[in-house]
């Protein structure tokens, strides 16, 4: 109800502004204007689109206040959220960034979930003030998240590669509902193959959903705990790293190690490739 009263009263107050333009307008004589000056019916219709998408996007994320924030994290926003190039090696332009808001939703650990039912600010742990949620998590929930998008380049004798920085613990990776593999580790990062999960054309969906017990399981947190205090950190739990596209061609350079030889001023170089013929 909050966020209802709020876009109404938002675009209540938009629609007033602009017929008071129209208003204005017309006074002046509106037919003798050239038109770009004219405001036509399909331009009230974008601004108006416009602006509720805009308060939409606002009422639905917001960091979580009370928290001591930095200058930078003071301007984080769904559009501006780690935009920049997140592999320090084998830079290629041909990719797409996946941050931004994501459905959201918890369900119990042995159980599916209900429906999304609020947004997450990806990618930003559950328990942080940026992801708009800080919550506990612990090891009786399961994190789902969802979004949708479109491929922003021609996948024409390309492959398709959804990369994740990280995710704490156990992941599940789906593409338009179907199960593309999973991932257990928080700490390093993991890839998929999806091309051929992708729909031909239109919209794509990705779901992961999440599992990560603390320090109730066995793997490896650091000094991460469900019960954080004295020298015991919050948990970290989700999605936090950046996860993006990445489109290559059939046969494409997978991983290089780099050894450098002091002693013969040499550098050593192998190259790890997928579909690489011997000639290669």
């Amino acid at each position: 109800m909050i966020l209802i009263d709020y876009l109404l009263s938002y675009l209540k107050g938009t629609v007033k502004c602009l017929i008071n333009k129209i208003e204005i307008m017309r006074t002046k004589r509106f037919k003798k204007f050239s038109n770009t000056q004219r405001i036509s019916a399909s331009t009230i219709i974008a601004i108006l689109f416009l602006s509720m998408s805009t308060a939409i996007a606002q009422e639905t994320w917001k960091t979580v206040p009370g928290h001591l924030m930095t200058k930078w994290a003071k301007e984080v926003t769904p559009e501006n959220v780690h935009q920049e190039y997140p592999r320090p090696m084998m830079v290629r332009d041909n990719w797409q960034n996946l941050n931004g808001l994501w459905d959201f939703t918890f369900s119990r650990q042995d159980r599916n979930h209900k429906g999304y039912d609020r947004k997450i600010l990806v990618p930003f742990p559950i328990e942080s003030a940026l992801s708009g949620l800080k919550e506990t998590v612990g090891a009786l929930k399961r994190s789902w998240y969802k979004r949708t998008f479109k491929l922003e380049s021609n996948t024409a004798n390309k492959r398709v590669l959804l990369h994740f920085g990280a995710v704490d613990w156990e992941s599940f990776v789906y593409i338009n509902g179907k199960l593309v593999g999973s991932h257990y580790g928080g700490y390093d990062p993991f890839s998929f193959d999806i091309t051929d999960y992708l729909n031909e054309d239109g919209e794509q969906e990705i779901e992961v959903i999440v599992w990560d017990p603390g320090d109730y399981g066995t793997q490896a947190t650091g000094k991460q705990s469900n019960d954080a205090r004295s020298i015991w950190y919050t948990s970290v739990t989700g999605i936090w790293q950046t996860v993006w596209l990445e489109y290559v061609p059939e046969q494409y350079i997978s991983k290089l190690k780099i050894t450098p030889e002091v002693d013969n001023k040499k550098v050593r170089i192998d190259v790890s490739g997928i579909h690489l013929e011997d000639s290669y």
